[in-house]
């Protein structure tokens, strides 16, 4: 019932959202495998005659409020890149309650942004998830969690891994959406009808 309720309360504020001239983007997340290489990439065009120098300074202030760290930013050259590591939960809905399964796990990555012609591409990778243990945390990289996901052997390590796939698509296809916001300046807060 509490699913129901949740799901409908999503439903809702996507359709009023979208009543409202703002912009929802449903980010089809995929992962690009080369070879033993795993990473997630798109490429993104803005709406509105943003430069690049706008792009990149925009993107630079989202991340930085999001406690990303930058690792390289060259302006003129239309480049970016941050690390981060966030912890996240492999539940769809977390409430905080005491009736709630925590799953949590550690991951860790880097976001690169490439921006030319009024677009930019994002490449998510060195994508290491940190899952803890009774001894400690095991470390598996974006491949190695691929790789048990579509493990055909075993029925329970391919769903638990998809699960940790999952929610981290879930939570990288958020962070994007939110990036293309603030790249626009769509937020509510920018809004200049009032």
């Amino acid at each position: 019932m509490k699913t129901f309720f949740l799901s409908f309360a999503f439903i809702f504020l996507a359709f009023t959202a979208r009543c409202q001239g703002n912009t929802v983007i449903t980010d089809s997340i995929a992962i690009h495998v080369d070879g033993t290489n795993a990473y997630y990439q798109k490429t993104v065009k803005v709406d509105t005659n943003i430069m690049e120098s706008m792009i990149y300074l925009r993107s630079l202030e989202f991340f930085a409020a999001k406690n990303f760290q930058q690792n390289y930013g060259y302006d003129q050259e239309g480049k970016l890149i941050c690390t981060t590591a966030q912890d996240l939960n492999t539940n769809k809905v977390y409430i905080g309650d005491e009736s709630d399964n925590v799953d949590p796990y550690t991951v860790q990555f880097s976001i690169t942004l490439d921006m030319k012609n009024r677009r930019y591409r994002y490449t998510i990778s060195n994508v290491v998830f940190y899952m803890p243990t009774e001894t400690g945390n095991r470390r598996l990289g974006l491949y190695d969690m691929y790789e048990k996901a579509t493990n055909t052997q075993s029925k329970r390590v391919a769903r638990d891994a998809k699960k940790v796939l999952d929610s981290f698509e879930r939570y990288i296809g958020s962070l994007t959406s939110e990036l293309y916001q603030a790249i626009e300046k769509k937020g509510a807060i920018d809004n200049t009808k009032f």
